[in-house]
């Protein structure tokens, strides 16, 4: 123990424990940290050497008894079944199914989607509906034959803190020093800061921010390895990281079919990982965005006000040098089109992920830090229940160039750093310049690389500076690219007949401009081209024809559809309702359609009965796509059809089961229809002449 380990230690006695036992205890798990160290906080708080060496072991015989391995979910559940209850440490979801007017409990590694769970715990923990959370849960056994489940929580305990006291925190800030407090911090997220310049310390407080300051826009780009979606994934349980590019507004803003708020709502902080693969279909998500990370609140027929802040990090491969010396790319390279220049005018800081080391052990400490837990609730009160702008506003003065969303990008940035390291006191005049400077870094890097991207001068108020208490203005920049004209002072394109360059740069540095671009064309509004006009189509498919997927044969109408009437009475057997699911999938591609309606028929109740539960599935599946899907049941039901709302309809003579079931389900066509065998039909696309 070094002086800040034993000074902390008696200030914070229960609240700090050694960073490196957790590194001990996780190999070999996918735990959580802040998970790990509610078990460490729980048997390892001793500075003993046995005791500490004790509660280890008794963590791992803990995790032996009561953590579920993935591929150990069958075991756990035969241990329920024979002991009758039995704890287990796992994500729990809970989900409302609307047919059944009932709440089912989901555990991920447990691997069971249907455990009977007693209100009262979702009512006091919002999250486990949304996103869900970590607990201790007891699981017991329903021997009741009736009932249409096996499992039923007994208990449930949150993996959290039961309760924060921020006077204490205070109380013990009060007692150090900002660098011991930045130290302190840092050991707290596993980092050593004596192996850490200043300007890293800044970059890894940086990442911190989002989790402390309401609806801060923030985004690090960088190579991969450097742990940038660590604080997200694992650093606090108030975070959440959205993995695997989808991103809707029924899941992030609002879902209206299920009438309730997305991941904002319950979130400090929403992360998107791997930004490049970030895939939006439906613009009105992209829209909803700019609104939100704008002002805090959107509407989607009910206006909602949410606090979360938006995070997004990704890879950049390229080189920075080559980046910022080039006249036709910039450091937003790598984001998908979808994020334009008005979401990336919303960012307040670009964390410069290129400067970030590598994970590697050396930068890990063996010194003591708070719990993961302790610090992730001190700040979420940060976050809830202080306001630091005002402060910020106050002492602050920024210079001309700085425009409106600048400024408020800045004094957010300042803000954040002052709850972090300051969150009851006022810093030094040094230490409120230092984050005055780093702040208006974070922001100028974003406005540097929309500058670059507008063939105008919207953005070129570049030089973002303050003025110092003796009225020195200070223009600050960004070191990458202080010395690069091609940032400094982008070529300009223009965008009248004769191209010319609106700021010039010096004659040798030209071979890095880009050329000028040729005159734009001007056609006459009587000679542009229309959008091509829909027509009837007819098709013969024969039997073991291929190349007739749904897309392929009715993809076209679909543009701009909102709603679906199938007429099936043969969505019943498994490959008939795997047909339409299909069929639902393509719809929900489209980013348009908001209802679905099945009519169908079915032979007897057994056959309704089985048919309905996977519909059911599908149904609730469709709810997070933001679509409705109703199901009617019509006994006299013949002829089949696909009604669209544009008046086009679909009449197959086979209606969705036109393809053959694949000999395996390891050749080619068993996943793509458009190499799929098909039966013979016809296909008849007709807008009646009743349709308007």
């Amino acid at each position: 123990m070094d002086a800040l380990d034993t000074k902390i230690n008696d200030l914070y006695a229960g609240r700090v424990v050694r960073k490196d036992l957790v590194q001990k205890v996780k190999k070999g798990t996918n735990v959580p940290t802040f998970v790990l160290e509610f078990l460490l906080a729980k048997y390892c708080a001793s500075n003993d050497p046995d005791e500490i060496q004790a509660g280890i072991e008794a963590v791992f015989e803990y995790l032996g008894k009561h953590y579920v391995r993935p591929d150990e979910s069958n075991r756990a559940q035969s241990t329920v079944q024979q002991k009758g209850t039995h704890k287990f440490v796992d994500k729990v979801h809970v989900r409302h199914v609307e047919k059944e007017k009932r709440h089912w409990a989901a555990m991920e590694n447990f691997n069971s989607r249907r455990i009977a769970i007693n209100p009262s715990f979702y009512k006091d923990n919002d999250r486990l509906l949304e996103g869900g959370l970590w607990a201790e849960v007891t699981l017991g056994y329903n021997t009741v034959e009736d009932d249409d489940y096996a499992f039923y929580v007994e208990d449930l305990r949150p993996i959290q803190l039961s309760r924060f006291d921020f006077d204490r925190f205070l109380d013990g800030r009060k007692n150090l020093t900002t660098q011991e407090w930045t130290d302190l911090i840092l050991r707290s997220v596993g980092l050593e800061p004596s192996r850490l310049d200043q300007r890293l310390k800044l970059h890894f407080i940086a990442r911190l921010l989002p989790l402390v300051e309401p609806n801060y826009n923030f985004i690090e780009l960088g190579p991969r390895g450097t742990g940038k979606s660590y604080f997200f994934s694992e650093f606090s349980p108030y975070a959440t990281l959205v993995s695997g590019g989808q991103a809707t507004k029924s899941t992030l803003f609002y879902n209206n079919a299920r009438g309730k708020v997305g991941l904002v709502g319950y979130w400090d902080a929403v992360a998107f990982d791997e930004v490049a693969g970030i895939k939006i279909k439906d613009q009105d998500a992209i829209q909803i965005m700019k609104d939100y990370m704008a002002n805090g609140r959107f509407s989607r027929g009910v206006e909602v006000i949410a606090n979360a802040s938006l995070c997004f990090v990704g890879n950049i491969d390229e080189s920075i040098p080559q980046l910022v010396n080039s006249a036709e790319h910039d450091l937003f390279l790598p984001l998908p089109p979808a994020l334009d220049l008005a979401v990336m005018d919303r960012f307040y800081c670009y964390l410069p992920g290129w400067e970030m080391p590598k994970s590697s052990s050396h930068y890990l400490t063996s010194n003591y830090g708070f719990i993961t837990d302790y610090l992730a609730e001190a700040f979420h009160y940060l976050a809830k229940q202080t306001n630091r702008y005002e402060y910020v506003n106050s002492h602050v003065r920024l210079g001309s160039s700085v425009e409106g969303r600048d400024e408020k990008a800045i004094k957010k940035t300042i803000a954040a750093f002052l709850k972090i390291l300051h969150p009851q006191s006022e810093p030094t005049a040094e230490e409120f310049e230092e984050y005055a400077i780093y702040a208006i870094e974070a922001r100028r890097r974003v406005k540097e690389q929309m500058n670059k991207r507008k063939p105008d001068d919207e953005f070129a108020r570049i030089n973002l500076s303050f003025i110092r208490s003796d009225g020195q203005e200070v223009v600050v920049y960004c070191p990458e690219s202080k010395e690069a004209i091609a940032t400094q002072s982008p070529a300009r394109r223009s965008l009248q007949a004769e191209p010319h360059f609106i700021k010039p740069a010096p004659a040798e540095t030209t071979a890095l401009l880009v050329p000028p671009a040729a005159p734009v064309p001007v056609v006459p509004a009587s000679e542009a081209p229309t959008p091509k006009e829909l027509q009837p189509k007819h098709f013969t498919i024969r039997y073991d024809d291929v190349g007739y997927s749904y897309e392929n044969i009715f993809g076209e109408f679909l543009a701009g559809v909102k709603t679906v009437v199938v007429q099936d009475p043969y969505i019943r057997a498994t490959h008939q309702i795997t047909n339409f699911v299909r069929f639902c999938e393509l719809l929900v591609s489209r980013g348009t359609v908001r209802q679905v309606q099945l009519i169908t028929n079915f032979e007897d109740e057994a056959q309704k009965e089985e048919a309905m539960e996977r519909l059911t599935d599908l149904t609730e599946s469709l709810k997070d796509a933001d679509i409705e899907l109703t199901i009617k049941i019509a006994p006299q039901l013949h002829d089949r059809v696909i009604k669209l709302d544009n008046g086009w309809e679909v009449k197959i003579g086979r209606g969705l089961d036109i393809y053959q079931k694949p000999q395996s389900w390891f050749e080619i066509g068993a996943t793509d229809l458009n190499l799929r065998r098909c039966l013979e039909t016809n296909v008849d696309i007709i807008k009646p002449k009743t349709s308007k």
